[in-house]
């Protein structure tokens, strides 16, 4: 008599052995994903935690005293530390992004899985970031265009701010694109892999810019 077969992989086991625990925790934003109503939700108002803090970092090391200077690209202009820094968080996040949707889809193998809002953190910061909430330089009354590039240290008297009601229209407005879905939002869903998932919120996030820079030319 012949001796028992072990055991054969089953497709659960195989899949449970390979579950990508990694890229499950950034598509999920480390959990706020599995928040059992509006995950989208929560996923935005972690795109707001981290617009907002390296401006409060910052704002709080220049008020202390210390002298933040810009950087310098190849002789120009320096650039706002605080901006150069949304700019490098919002190329990794759209990356990591990318990397981590489309893993967590083919584990799911769900196109667009509901517990991944990796796509709405990355939306609402570039809503925020394109529709310039940072802190800026004091300008003339009769603009209303952000001093992006400057010559001088970031001396912290100098800084403004858009203040709450600018942040809550902004996370306001991403939700209501990203649940609209406007051309060529819907049509972008249609992309393969984490593209297809990543850049509809990208474009409800362009569009949400869009609509703070009218709301700010407007007087709002």
């Amino acid at each position: 008599m012949s001796e028992p077969s072990p055991n054969p992989t089953t497709p659960a086991t195989s899949n449970a052995k390979r579950k990508p625990r990694v890229s499950l925790a950034i598509a999920t934003a480390f959990g706020l994903g599995y928040i059992p109503k509006a995950p989208g939700t929560f996923g935005s108002l972690a795109g707001i935690a981290l617009t907002i803090f390296p401006a409060w970092l910052w704002s709080r090391i220049a008020s202390s005293g210390t002298e933040l200077i810009g950087f310098s690209f190849l002789g120009g202009p320096e650039v706002d530390v605080v901006i150069l820094w949304q700019i490098i968080l919002a190329t990794v996040l759209g990356l990591i992004g990318l990397w981590s949707a489309e893993r967590a889809a083919m584990f799911s193998n769900i196109k667009d899985p509901q517990q991944v809002v990796i796509d709405e953190v990355s939306g609402q910061h570039l809503a925020l970031l394109l529709g310039g909430f940072w802190p800026m330089r004091a300008m003339p009354s009769n603009s209303f265009l952000p001093m992006l590039w400057f010559n001088h240290p970031l001396n912290a008297e100098l800084w403004i701010s858009p203040n709450w009601k600018y942040l809550l229209l902004g996370f306001i407005l991403f939700r209501v694109f990203d649940i609209w879905k406007p051309f060529p939002a819907r049509q972008a869903e249609s992309l393969p892999g984490g593209l297809g998932i990543m850049a509809d919120d990208w474009v409800a996030g362009i569009y949400a810019a869009l609509c703070l820079w009218i709301a700010r030319a407007i007087g709002l």
